[in-house]
């Protein structure tokens, strides 16, 4: 079956496809972390350590794609795409280090920090060990609206950013 796959669904698209099981890469992460099925989603990341406020957790990594790749890769059952600057993304599927799974939340408790081309996750508050990290995706521009599914009492009812709401 896989040698009559083009390229672009072998290396592309089966890699963000509803069959991929998390990995954890131990040298993009500060601190002990494991994935299991989410409440609010498929699969999460979870601390298995207390995490201190203030500290990188883990570095979002991956393929470092273009923009006219962004668009092409929009074709996906699931994006794992966190965009560096207007002119570079990465493309957590390929490569990442399973932060890509972490789930968003209107109420997160990591913050995305980008420096020198690279994203680190910070975390906003401690953490406990046995909680679910979580990322506010904030999506923009012209994505469509994407229903959220955090539960928190602050949730907007939309993953994207506030102002693309109004």
């Amino acid at each position: 079956m896989s040698e009559k796959l083009t390229p672009f669904v072998r290396d592309v698209v089966l890699p963000a496809g509803p069959d991929v099981v998390p990995r954890l890469a131990e040298a993009a992460c500060s601190f002990r972390l494991a994935y299991h099925p989410s409440p609010i989603h498929r699969w999460g990341i979870f601390a298995m350590e207390p995490i201190p406020a203030r500290r990188r957790v883990i570095e979002y990594t991956g393929e470092r794609i273009k923009p006219d790749e962004v668009r092409r890769r929009g074709v996906r059952p699931r994006i794992y795409i966190f965009w560096v600057s207007p002119r570079v993304a990465i493309d957590g599927a390929i490569g990442g280090s399973g932060a890509e799974f972490i789930n968003h939340s209107c109420a997160p408790n990591l913050i995305a920090r980008k420096r020198h081309g690279r994203i680190h996750l910070v975390s906003l508050r401690p953490i406990e060990a046995g909680e679910e990290l979580l990322l506010d995706y904030q999506v923009s521009g012209d994505a469509p609206l994407t229903p959220c599914r955090c539960g928190t009492p602050q949730c907007r009812g939309y993953l994207n950013r506030q102002d693309d709401l109004l």
